[in-house]
């Protein structure tokens, strides 16, 4: 048990590493805010705030457009980011199994890119909104939960959860249910909200899909954050150390003989590894047979 929540814990899993994102500017947020209020300076938390969440107002969002990605990562209401990070842990798990770390980060951006994006082109063609729009401000991973919702039930729609109350309940009913919902929900005081999951929602459909048939919607996000961990993650230089000769000269007996069969076994366990790699970054369904054959065959001998 204490294995593997360990495991869970692992920074190599990115679905515990976007819930700890989201959750550690939450505290810093709130923890800027004990202090400034102490201060009697929360005007500079409001600041604090309103370069983090994106504006629905075009003049603003040329000035901070980099807010159309800190907005998902951005919650004021404990009840908001409590929910989304359950939705988020329990389905992403799911595409997690299925597709890989990277494509599960993937669609976590795309849904939240779509969802601030039909958020902004609403407000400024919407007659309705157009009084409110200079003051409106969007925050929260809503928009990439409902695209890790909605992908999850597009991509496994007979996967079934047990829910209190209800039991047995196929995820696709699910989705289903929480698109609904903020469709009529459009209107309400959290106009804006709504529209981001509707886009995160059509994100997640579209992402699955498109996947299905071949093309990867969020191949150029893998390719940014891959330099961009290269940069902050360089390997490490190697490092050649030379023996004394005496000492080479006392273990090359040993080495000869058992050399055949530690490189039989080093191969094997390499091949292992690899194959475990594959499926943490693409899923178990990338495997090919026959190193879905060697897995299985490696198991049995344990």
């Amino acid at each position: 048990m204490f294995r593997s929540a360990g495991n869970s814990l692992n920074t190599s899993d990115a679905l515990i590493r976007l819930i700890l994102i989201n959750v550690g500017v939450f505290l810093l947020l709130k923890t800027a805010y004990v202090f400034l209020w102490a201060a009697q300076s929360t005007h500079i938390y409001r600041w604090l705030v309103l370069h983090l969440t994106m504006p629905a107002e075009g003049k603003l969002l040329l000035q901070r457009p980099y807010t159309l990605i800190t907005y998902f990562f951005t919650h004021e209401s404990f009840w908001h980011i409590l929910f989304n990070m359950l939705f988020l842990y329990w389905f992403g798990r799911i595409l997690q199994e299925f597709l890989g770390n990277q494509r599960l980060v993937a669609l976590y951006i795309l849904g939240g890119l779509a969802g601030g994006l039909l958020y902004f082109f609403l407000y400024n063609v919407l007659p309705p909104l157009q009084f409110i729009r200079p003051v409106t401000m969007l925050l929260g991973a809503s928009a990439s939960v409902y695209a890790i919702v909605v992908g999850a039930a597009t991509l496994r729609p007979s996967y079934t959860v047990h829910l209190l109350l209800f039991g047995p309940v196929q995820i696709r009913w699910i989705a289903i249910f929480f698109v609904l919902l903020s469709f009529i929900e459009i209107g309400s005081a959290n106009t804006g909200g709504n529209f981001a999951h509707l886009g995160g929602s059509f994100m997640g459909y579209l992402y699955i899909k498109m996947l299905q048939r071949g093309t990867d919607l969020g191949g150029w996000i893998n390719f940014i954050l891959d330099k961009i961990g290269g940069l902050f993650h360089p390997k490490p230089r190697l490092k050649v150390h030379h023996p004394p000769l005496e000492k080479v000269r006392t273990h090359n007996a040993i080495r000869r003989s058992t050399n055949k069969s530690q490189e039989a076994s080093s191969s094997l366990q390499d091949e292992i590894d690899r194959i475990l790699d594959k499926i943490s970054e693409q899923g178990y369904e990338s495997l090919t047979p026959e190193e879905k054959q060697k897995l299985w065959d490696a198991s049995r001998n344990l």
